[in-house]
């Protein structure tokens, strides 16, 4: 018995496989403008073709000022949906589910003017990097229907599911981060609040069968940064608050300093086994390094999570998951095109 062929579901998400392809950044974008391009139509479709269960589009902004490039997806406007459409319809057209990572860039977006934060302090925390302008309470609250239009055009373009991006030092990182997040108003006393109201706004706009997945830094490695326990109670809350499905990444935060980052297959494993104890009911989807498909297959089998995301491998593979069931079963059904070479 395998584990990575068989089917799953998340809510009203019936998944053909357990293999899920990790939003990368393409960097692709042409015109400034956020929308999506030819190259990122083909770059889906491929993975689509190469029987990948769950795609999710990379972090995908609220804003322009957002966008960690000017050449970074967007979802503000209306004028983005017909080409997202356009991807997910041919993503579905080859047997795919389909989801897009909603986010902002905060502090970490290299190419706005003014980047914005919960406080007005640096990536670097020197003067190398400029400061970021902290947003009011009243911008707080702004930003957080920003994140509710954008999911609402995210059911528009068809998406399967929405995830919503509080890992990697990106805006609601940034808000529920104890070293990052300095404010004295309510957002700066609640850590998990702007999180946890951006996860109601979403929700609220999303169909009851749709599911909202978090991708969560689970740790954090700069200098006094937080730990796994402090990602697990921000969690509950989201949890409450409308999430579905936890996708469990680490770091991104700042400047590494003493916790450094593992580079071994599996690294962040067991930061997604620590959220399934504390959340054994709810999916979980591990990340990091999972590329061999031996290490992935184990990681489910070992009910480390129900779910497995492959970044730089399907970047190398657009056939990565037809590949790997190949290898751990001996057989597999391509597209019938392919089937000569498979």
């Amino acid at each position: 018995m395998t584990y990575m062929n068989q089917p799953f579901h998340i809510k009203g998400m019936e998944l053909k496989n357990r293999i899920v392809m990790a939003p990368m950044c393409q960097y692709s974008v042409e015109a400034n403008d956020g929308i999506p391009t030819e190259w990122h139509h083909i770059h889906y479709a491929s993975r689509a073709i190469g029987g990948t269960g769950l795609i999710i589009v990379e972090m995908t902004n609220v804003e322009p000022r957002g966008r960690i490039t000017n050449r970074c997806l967007g979802l503000w406007s209306d004028d983005h949906i017909p080409a997202f459409k356009q991807i997910v319809d041919s993503v579905h057209r080859y047997g795919s589910k389909i989801g897009i990572q909603i986010a902002h860039a905060g502090r970490k977006a290299q190419d706005a003017e003014l980047p914005v934060a919960p406080s007005s302090i640096s990536v670097t925390h020197d003067d190398t990097t400029p400061k970021p302008y902290a947003l009011t309470t009243e911008e707080v609250e702004q930003m957080v229907l920003r994140y509710k239009e954008a999911a609402a055009r995210a059911v528009a373009c068809g998406f399967d599911c929405i995830e919503l991006h509080g890992a990697h030092g990106y805006l609601i990182h940034q808000f529920h981060s104890p070293g990052i997040n300095k404010r004295d108003d309510q957002y700066g006393k609640d850590l998990a609040l702007f999180g946890e109201q951006v996860v109601q706004a979403v929700r609220s706009v999303m169909p009851e069968s749709m599911p909202l997945l978090f991708r969560i830094s689970a740790m954090e490695y700069m200098q006094d940064g937080y730990q796994v326990e402090h990602a697990i109670e921000l969690s509950k809350r989201y949890l409450a608050a409308g999430v579905d499905c936890f996708h469990v990444s680490s770091g991104g935060e700042g400047p590494v300093s003493v916790v450094k980052p593992g580079n071994d297959a599996g690294y962040q494993v067991p930061l997604a086994k620590a959220f399934k104890e504390a959340f054994p009911d709810v999916p979980i989807i591990a990340v990091g390094k999972l590329e061999e498909a031996a290490v992935a297959e184990a990681v489910l089998e070992a009910g480390d999570a129900d779910l497995v995301a492959i970044g730089r491998g399907m970047l190398n593979d657009p056939y990565w998951a037809l590949h790997a069931i190949k290898q751990l079963t001996g057989t597999i059904t391509p597209p019938e095109p392919y089937v000569r070479g498979m």
